[in-house]
């Protein structure tokens, strides 16, 4: 990727190396540079000289903060958990002690509550489950713990109970066989027991019937050798005959 030929800070102004404060520390204009805009020379500078960082917690440009905050001592972190800019917060969410990390669960900001999600020490994820974002919910659905996942089987979002159906304990998964969308009934029909597969062979989906034909014990066969898809049929004859 090129990189901006350009030397000037977050106001649009040249920078001027003999006017800087922070000129000498291993820096170097259109390379590595605190007060440059671009984001990747700000690194680059607290990669050289990482015990500034907690110097520039408070600087007035959010990039400068936000970098610094992947540099600084970790316990200096919960001081930002409350910065008025989100690419802030999502930094220090990234790297904040855990006995914090659960105060940040409420961000306004959906992209610093899926870092908390994937952060979050798994038996902690039950307060998330409420979250209004799907993917925050979808998250926590692959991390916490199986018996806390009843909770999220009724979840609005079809792709957090896809990802229920993926991880639920066989007790519940037969719930979820009578899940309103088929890509759901997918996952649970891939992991159920193949007796109880019998509960799927009307399904209205033919992909969900195939599961059947593939995996129902033969017992229950009769009925999809008559199915009206030819794929399920097939296969219903497959195993008849083996």
């Amino acid at each position: 990727m090129t990189e901006i030929l350009e030397a000037r800070n977050w106001l649009g102004e040249t920078l001027r190396c003999e006017t800087c404060a922070s000129y000498g520390n291993h820096c170097r204009q259109l390379e590595a540079c605190v007060e440059d805009r671009y984001a990747k020379r700000i690194d680059r500078f607290f990669d050289r000289n990482p015990g500034k960082a907690a110097e520039y917690l408070s600087h007035p440009y959010f990039e400068v903060r936000a970098v610094a905050a992947k540099h600084v001592d970790p316990e200096r972190l919960p001081g930002m958990m409350r910065d008025r800019d989100e690419t802030v917060r999502w930094s220090v969410a990234s790297r904040i002690p855990e006995p914090y990390l659960i105060l940040m669960r409420t961000d306004p900001e959906r992209e610093v509550r899926i870092r908390v999600a994937a952060r979050l020490p798994a038996d902690k994820l039950g307060s998330m489950i409420d979250d209004p974002d799907y993917y925050v919910r979808q998250i926590v659905a692959r991390r916490m713990p199986g018996e806390m996942l009843p909770l999220l089987m009724s979840d609005a979002d079809s792709e957090v109970r896809k990802t229920v159906a993926m991880r639920i304990g066989e007790d519940w998964l037969i719930r979820m066989l009578a899940d309103p969308d088929a890509e759901v009934r997918i996952e649970a029909a891939k992991r159920i027991n193949p007796d109880d597969l019998r509960l799927l062979i009307d399904d209205d989906d033919w992909r969900i019937r195939y599961e059947v034909a593939d995996r129902v014990s033969p017992k229950y066969l009769n009925r999809l050798l008559v199915d009206p898809d030819q794929a399920v049929r097939t296969r219903a004859i497959e195993r008849k005959e083996q």
